[in-house]
């Protein structure tokens, strides 16, 4: 009868059952030790990934395969083959997709690697924002396979799917676009997280506190906080002066025109010394460059060997004190814009001559 047959089927299905099961553990567990010996001696660290992979994807799959094996000695037709056959596809797709999500994780980080090197910390950030959508994108198709080989019909699946994927396509347009433009900033890293931005269309001066997938924040000189989107911020002409190696100063100072031309030669080797005497300074030029409206014009130029704004004021500052005090004790007067007015007397019609000329500063 087929009770009978059931009953008398089960103990040898279940003698299948456990020792394949433990067979399976047991040659999981040696092969894993064995590979591990081996691996141990290269220095790369590919064949450990390779070797844990596929041990975590074949014990589980095996063991399937095992209760496949025990099922087909139970004379039972029905629920219980549906069951088990469903059951095992689960597992086995399930197994599948993790693996496929730790084989592209790791060549993804790899490849961003390679693009950032090994010292950036962009890879990292880079791959924690694709690490979700790629491993949805695989859990998606590999529910769909595994419906698909249930013979579940998936004709209007796939045209709800199309149909919702052209609306979210158009619903997410733009935030699409500002996830690349992230991934753009990321890799091609126009600025990071600390580094001070000059926006040249905004005209905004401000320091970078986080770079978002939609937005970055930014806190002004003045203390407010600025958000901006991704695309435009990457679309305007960004000054990043953290990246600057030095500072350059250049700018005019006049002395008046009754200054003598002994002196006029001395300006440019006391600029040379003020400069050099400043700590934070290197001199570069100093030149009687112009014969201005109301003064003789000299140029000055030095370099700051930083990048610390601050700091380069009170370089700048010094020699700008500096400079004053020296001219101060040298007798040297600076000009600034003046006219002098001549008047004269009143001739005997009784009209007055005056004319009006550039004097000499003072």
């Amino acid at each position: 009868m087929p009770g009978q047959a059931l009953i008398a089927a089960l103990p040898l299905a279940l003698v299948k059952l456990v020792g394949g099961l433990v067979t399976v553990w047991l040659l999981g567990r040696i092969g894993l030790a064995t590979a591990t010996r081996f691996t141990r001696r290269t220095t790369t660290t590919f064949d450990d990934f390779v070797i844990k992979t596929a041990h975590k994807a074949l014990v589980p799959m095996l063991s399937m395969g095992v209760v496949t094996w025990a099922w087909e000695g139970i004379p039972y037709e029905g629920i219980g083959d549906l069951i088990v056959t469903a059951l095992t596809g689960l597992v086995t797709t399930v197994v599948i997709v993790q693996a496929a999500n730790r084989i592209l994780v790791r060549l993804l980080t790899s490849t961003l690697r390679k693009l950032a090197g090994d010292d950036d910390t962009t890879g990292p950030e880079i791959l924690a924002a694709l690490k979700p959508m790629l491993r949805a994108v695989v859990w998606v198709l590999g529910g769909v396979i595994y419906m698909q080989s249930l013979g579940v019909p998936l004709g209007a699946l796939w045209a709800l799917l199309s149909a919702g994927g052209i609306g979210a396509g158009l619903a997410l347009q733009k935030p699409v676009a500002e996830f690349f433009e992230y991934i753009y900033i990321l890799l091609d890293k126009p600025f990071r997280s600390g580094d001070f931005l000059h926006v040249g269309n905004s005209n905004t001066w401000a320091r970078v506190e986080q770079v978002g997938i939609h937005s970055t924040r930014l806190r002004s000189v003045d203390g407010e906080l600025v958000v901006m989107t991704n695309s435009s911020l990457t679309s305007q002409t960004l000054s990043n002066y953290t990246a600057m190696e030095r500072r350059r100063r250049i700018y005019r100072f006049g002395v008046t025109y009754g200054t003598p031309p002994q002196v006029l030669k001395r300006i440019p080797t006391m600029a040379r010394e003020i400069v050099d005497g400043v700590k934070d300074a290197e001199f570069d030029r100093c030149h009687f460059v112009e014969f201005g409206a109301s003064s003789l014009d000299f140029e000055l130029c030095y370099n700051i060997p930083t990048s610390n704004y601050v700091q380069a004021l009170d370089a700048q500052q010094q020699v700008n004190v500096a400079l004053v005090q020296r001219f101060a004790e040298q007798g040297i007067e600076f000009a600034f814009p003046t006219r002098t007015l001549y008047l004269n007397h009143a001739d005997q019609s009784g009209e007055t001559n005056s004319t009006r000329e550039p004097g000499q500063g003072a």
